[in-house]
């Protein structure tokens, strides 16, 4: 009988591809990831603190690959993101109207919940603590899944832009249509209605918008440092997704639903 114990943790593997490519994005330009760490201009030391940051990235990342130090790994990355999604506050504070404020937390927020199910995975055994926290993870990723998808909405003629124009039958239908698909995806992961097959499709979903819009942007715009850090963040988010996927596919996934 198939044995999927015997299948490495891919999610978590990914999850770590994403923070290696940040710490590597961040030591080449010295600065944080663009939009997607908005820390001030006029803060202190900042580019000191960008080269520390992209070094605890590179780091964390690196140590994800191994089971030993797998969970210290994600245990930083996943403060690290949280961080992220802290510096977004106070925009949200200022323009609570925005939807895309509220968006640009729960893009962060999406990618700790992947490393709080990556966590949960690893431990030994059946304990509640880990499956208290695995259920973190996904109830958590549900949420931001469902903020993907009114994001959307709220901005959709920008985001039917980012859709390729040869994909037929159209830019809009197609944000319209993921902008569904983000909403059931996380209904299902909340509600517990398929959702082992919502989480995969969720992932299959991000590493199309990564192949389809970012991938491309590496060969027209190769130079340019928003590229490279906005392909880095949805390899992170590809992870997180797979992580969760993960969490919902093993047997203490399974027994928590």
């Amino acid at each position: 009988m198939f044995d999927r114990k015997m299948l490495p943790n891919v999610g978590r593997h990914v999850y770590g591809l994403g923070g290696i490519a940040l710490g590597l994005v961040g030591l080449t330009w010295g600065d944080f990831a663009a939009v997607w760490q908005p820390v001030p201009a006029e803060f202190p030391h900042r580019r000191t603190l960008a080269y520390i940051t992209a070094i605890c990235f590179l780091v964390a990342g690196l140590a994800t690959q191994w089971r030993k130090t797998a969970r210290s790994g994600l245990v930083v990355l996943s403060l690290l993101y949280l961080g992220a999604a802290l510096l977004w506050v106070p925009r949200v504070v200022s323009y609570p109207r925005i939807f895309g404020t509220w968006a640009g937390v729960a893009e962060q927020l999406g990618i700790v919940a992947g490393g709080v199910a990556a966590y949960a995975s690893l431990g030994q055994g059946n304990s509640d603590a880990d499956l208290r926290v695995g259920e973190l993870g996904r109830v958590l990723f549900g949420v931001c899944a469902v903020m993907f998808g009114l994001a959307h909405f709220s901005a959709l003629p920008q985001t039917a832009e980012m859709v390729p124009h040869w994909i037929p039958p159209g830019q809009r239908f197609w944000a319209i249509a993921t902008g569904v698909f983000h909403i059931m995806a996380g209904l299902a992961i909340l509600t517990r209605v398929q959702a082992k097959v919502a989480s995969r499709l969720e992932t299959a979903m991000i590493i199309g918008f990564g192949v389809l819009v970012w991938a491309p942007s590496l060969v027209s715009d190769p130079k340019v440092h928003m590229v490279w850090a906005g392909n880095s963040v949805n390899l992170a988010l590809v992870g997180a997704a797979w992580a969760v996927a993960d969490w919902l596919n093993e047997p203490r996934g399974l027994r928590a639903l």
